[in-house]
């Protein structure tokens, strides 16, 4: 797939700030804040309005989009100058500005038509007749240059981006010296460039009223340096006060230490598990030796933000309850600092600002995990550039476990580990797939967060909730087996929901048995022996196949057409006794 272009260069005009509500998604896309991306969506007319504050005009700016942050097979909207001379391309022709303009300098109406272009596989740039982008506005400030345009979500143009549901991989790059041409610019071969992910269709959601007796607890992790190293996860220990009675979260939000913008990428706030009375407190890496192994206990997720994201609001019915007899005092905050330049020196006290009421709302809100069970049995062969594995909530376990009138899903978080692509739930009702839950395309493992649902998704007793989750292991080398390590991979979809239940989980696995089938199968079939013997376990079974075509083929039918071991499990870990047609308990797994 060819990249497409957006050219546009306009002389500067002053003007007045663009206001802020017109707005109401932001995000910076460098980690100086230099580049300030701010969009809008119309659902109505299928538009995205993009709004760029450029603060420091050098010679030109890439910004745009693709499939995985790559800056070939991308769309994007492309600013330059030679220096002397400025030039923006439309009605199929270059026009060139009178001289003495700055390098930066803008022209631009609301009719102008902007013009696109597209790169080949090194990254050259070539002028395409199709036109999908148009130039709105340009404003020169004393912030800097403000540059608006918009562009549909689907287009006719086969090389054009598709704007979907899900994350979208934002790039950018600045153009530190003049060009002589647009077609001597190579994308591949700018030196200051990067990527930003963001949800770019947010829905379009009605904010419920908030109680007046309405209070704010903050969770941040206080005065930590930020590492000079690109990738942090910092861990913070915080404790709810004693006899702190049961409350609802009604609504949360980011709370960024100024300054910090563009290097808090997401965070999370855990509550830790009831069986311990008392966790250590701690702050430092998640990953760092000295970190208290009870730390791993903190797992039920309260709260998440990613960059971009606004405030999260329950809906009027249901609230988030914490507090209160069986339930920890002690949660986790979480926070993953994204520093690609290695600065030093800032220091930060982020964190997440909840909102929470003891006006109890008619319903507790539940989470629910949907997906596959965190098992070696379920495992990615390496060199895959597309692998699927999917997850059954049968019809069974929601017929037992779920009220008459059903439950209404509002919000969802996708997970896997770092080789998931995709991750996709789909609700069938009696042998028909009815409607898509959530699904993101363009997964990142380095982007989660929960999204609220364009509408609210009702699953009724006797449904059933497939999550299947695209894989890729082409810079592996050994199998990739399921597990909570990070080396391993998960499938999960973690859906908040109302009237909450007794059910938790509801995930499958392949049945145990049929996959050592596999195994006896390879062995019969291949020149190398794969060690099946009862002591060894499926990750050293599945470490000892080779991986030729006729194995990674069999393994995908396997997990296509086998029997699968359902979990339908309550909160206390106790299943729920779901029975096959022929009046047996379905399968429990029993492997290492």
């Amino acid at each position: 797939m060819l990249a497409v272009f957006l050219v546009i260069l306009v002389v500067a005009l002053q003007g007045t700030v663009p206001r802020e509500n017109d707005f109401p998604y932001r995000v910076p896309l460098d980690p100086q804040g230099i580049v300030e991306l701010s969009w809008n969506v119309s659902y109505r007319q299928e538009e995205v309005h993009f709004q760029i504050l450029l603060k420091e005009l050098k010679f030109g700016l890439l910004f745009g989009m693709s499939d995985r942050g790559e800056f070939e097979n991308a769309d994007l909207a492309v600013l330059w100058s030679d220096g002397s001379q400025s030039y923006f391309a439309a009605s199929l022709c270059l026009k060139r500005l009178p001289k003495g303009l700055a390098p930066l300098c803008c022209l631009g109406t609301a009719e102008d038509i902007v013009q696109d272009a597209w790169s080949d596989q090194k990254g050259q740039l070539h002028m395409d007749s199709e036109q999908n982008y148009k130039l709105l506005r340009a404003l020169k400030t004393s912030e800097g240059l403000y540059l608006l345009f918009k562009r549909p979500f689907a287009t006719c143009d086969p090389r054009d981006y598709l704007i979907e549901d899900g994350t979208v991989h934002l790039i950018y790059g600045i153009l530190e010296k003049p060009v002589s041409s647009l077609q001597a610019i190579n994308v591949s071969a700018v030196p200051q460039k990067g990527l930003q992910r963001v949800q770019l269709l947010k829905p379009e959601i009605s904010i419920p009223r908030l109680p007046a007796d309405l209070k704010t607890m903050e969770i941040r992790a206080p005065d930590v340096v930020i590492p000079g190293q690109e990738t942090t996860y910092w861990c913070y220990i915080s404790e709810l006060p004693e006899g702190f009675a049961k409350h609802h979260i009604i609504m949360y939000e980011a709370a960024i230490t100024e300054g910090n913008e563009a290097l808090v990428h997401h965070m999370e706030v855990f509550q830790c598990a009831t069986q311990f009375d008392t966790f250590p407190h701690y702050s430092g890496p998640c990953d760092s030796k000295m970190k208290p192994e009870r730390l791993n206990y903190c797992r039920h997720v309260l709260a998440a933000w990613a960059m971009g994201a606004q405030a999260f609001y329950y809906p009027e019915e249901a609230g988030l309850a914490f507090g209160g007899p069986g339930s920890s005092r002690f949660l986790r905050l979480e926070v993953h600092y994204h520093n690609p330049l290695g600065l030093k020196g800032h220091h930060d006290s982020s964190g997440i600002r909840l909102y929470y009421t003891a006006s109890l709302r008619p319903h507790d809100a539940g989470i629910m995990e949907l997906g596959l069970v965190y098992t070696p049995v379920m495992a990615i062969p390496p060199g895959e550039s597309h692998f699927y594995l999917t997850g059954y909530c049968t019809d069974k376990c929601t017929q037992l476990a779920l009220p008459p009138a059903g439950i209404q899903i509002f919000a969802s978080q996708l997970h896997t580990h770092l080789t998931g692509r995709s991750v996709e739930t789909v609700l069938s009702r009696e042998g028909r797939e009815e409607e898509t839950v959530n699904v993101d395309r363009h997964y990142s493992p380095h982007f989660q967060e929960i999204r609220m649902l364009r509408k609210i998704v009702t699953v009724l007793p006797g449904d059933m909730l497939r999550t299947t989750c695209a894989y890729n292991t082409e810079d592996r080398t050994e199998a990739t087996v399921g597990g909570f390590g990070i080396m391993e991979e998960m499938c999960v979809n973690y859906v908040h929901y109302f009237p909450q239940r007794e059910l938790e989980l509801c995930k499958s696995a392949v049945d145990l048995g049929f996959l050592q089938r596999y195994f006896n199968l390879v062995n019969r079939f291949n020149d190398e022996e794969v060690c099946t013997c009862p002591d060894t376990s499926v990750t050293q079974q599945f470490s000892s196949v080779p991986w030729n075509s006729f194995n990674r083929g069999v393994l995908k039918s396997l997990y296509e057409f086998a029997p699968i071991s359902m979990h339908c499990n309550k909160s206390s870990a106790v299943r729920f006794p779901v029975r096959m047609a022929n009046g047996e308990n379905e399968p429990t797994l029993g492997f290492v």
